[in-house]
């Protein structure tokens, strides 16, 4: 028998029909609501609705669970590379050792950008933004990467996933190097995703970079660990945009642009000038963390709590071995980092975080890593923006697949004037 729930208006009963999940989540559907009913739902933020079925993420926020296609994140960290990951999250199943070696040949053969591109990074002021500039280099690709008639749908589909996933990392590498005045480093075939980009980064003619192993493993985990986090701000923005059937290019470019805000992306940049205002204060944690206790003071620590996770976000358990490890190498000391360490602490045994489940979350420790690798921190949400990317072209092509697909047009419930009449000027108020 189909399980069903009842709502009762007006005296009378309307049955509603239930979904159930793989992972026993039960939703009521009110796709038909208002074709019944002449009602609709009323959301704000959407915490309580299911915008689509997915088979890409799965999470838990009470019991800190998160998988990709079934895998677990400390798994996949642990063992995983991040193109395989991208692998798994776009294709649903772990590559054979021939289809990773295939992505990764398409990978290394897609990693350069047009040269005319490299007018368009010119041209930017050199105090914009680098998710500005991405955001724009992104929408156009398009226009340098047409849809090429003599290839199936399927080919050129695989070649725009492993074309952006390749040049995204370029480009933004190219546009720190061109922030700074100092002359483009291209990639290396003989290096690794995540090594090729720390070389772009900050290899110079004048003083050759070498790469660290552990640095470029910390940057492979943090890139696992954001590859996707289910239907978050920048992901839904992904799927709504897409909806109206627009390009890759434009669907992603619009996800940048979400992810670009404080409240998404942006937080590990938040937890990094709040350590700052931390140490102009004094350096002193301690009044901050009262202030944060406060119900009256609109301050707010970063990188403590999360929408979702109710209890020790799982990925900033593995981000926080990261940072030890990449903290351990630090040859000087770095007063941002210290208080960061106090902060922790404090934090963690004060019964009021602890009875409010204000652990630190991702953000707090992948901020620490981004800037212990080196990372400005205007480039902390780009470097965000290039592991979201496999789980935003992966929810696209889903969304694309889905043969319940519908153009998405929220509704709203109208709260402005009634009806009134035009008012000449002469006789306005």
């Amino acid at each position: 028998m189909e399980e069903t729930a009842k709502l009762i208006v007006d005296g009378k009963t309307y049955e509603l029909p239930m979904v159930r999940g793989t992972e026993g989540e039960r939703a009521v559907d009110i796709s038909k609501l208002r074709d019944e009913t002449g009602l609709i739902t009323l959301d704000p933020g959407y915490p309580n609705t299911g915008a689509c079925k997915s088979s890409i993420t799965f999470m838990d926020g009470e019991q800190g669970i998160l998988r990709y296609r079934g895998y677990p994140v400390e798994q996949l960290a642990e063992r995983s590379t991040f193109v395989e990951t991208a692998y798994l999250l776009i294709n649903g199943e772990l590559p054979s050792r021939e289809e990773l070696t295939r992505f990764s040949v398409l990978l290394n053969d897609h990693s350069l950008v047009h040269r005319d591109m490299l007018h368009f990074f010119d041209n930017f002021p050199r105090r914009a933004h680098p998710m500005g500039i991405l955001s724009s280099m992104v929408n156009a690709l398009r226009a340098f990467y047409p849809e090429l008639p003599e290839r199936s749908e399927e080919e050129e589909i695989l070649v725009t996933f492993t074309r952006l996933i390749s040049k995204i990392r370029t480009m933004a590498a190219i546009s720190y190097k061109l922030s700074r005045g100092h002359e483009v480093i291209y990639p290396r075939p003989d290096l690794t995703y995540a090594a090729n980009f720390l070389n772009m980064m900050f290899d110079s003619p004048v003083r050759p970079y070498e790469v660290d192993p552990d640095v470029a493993q910390a940057l492979n985990v943090f890139w696992i660990l954001h590859a996707d986090h289910e239907q978050n701000c920048s992901t839904a923005a992904v799927r709504l945009v897409g909806s109206a059937r627009v390009n890759l290019y434009a669907a992603i470019s619009a996800g940048i642009c979400a992810l670009w805000g404080p409240l998404h992306g942006g937080a590990n940049q938040a937890v990094v000038e709040m350590l700052e205002d931390i140490q102009e204060n004094g350096g002193d944690p301690g009044p901050f963390i009262e202030r944060a206790k406060d119900r009256q003071d609109p301050f707010r620590l970063m990188g403590f709590g999360h929408r979702v996770y109710k209890t020790y976000d799982p990925r900033a358990k593995i981000m926080k071995k990261m940072a030890d490890r990449v903290l351990k190498k630090q040859k000087g000391s770095d007063p941002l980092l210290d208080i960061a360490r106090r902060l922790e602490e404090v934090a963690l045994e004060d019964p009021y975080f602890i009875d409010h489940h204000l652990y630190p979350n991702v953000d707090f420790y992948s901020g620490i890593v981004m800037r212990a690798l080196g990372i400005p921190t205007n480039m902390f949400t780009v470097m965000f923006a290039i592991g979201r990317l496999p789980g935003w072209i992966s929810q696209w092509k889903e969304s694309m697949d889905d043969p319940g697909w519908r153009l998405q047009r929220p509704r709203q419930v109208y709260t402005g004037p009634n009806e009134r009449d035009y008012i000449p000027m002469d006789k306005r108020k």
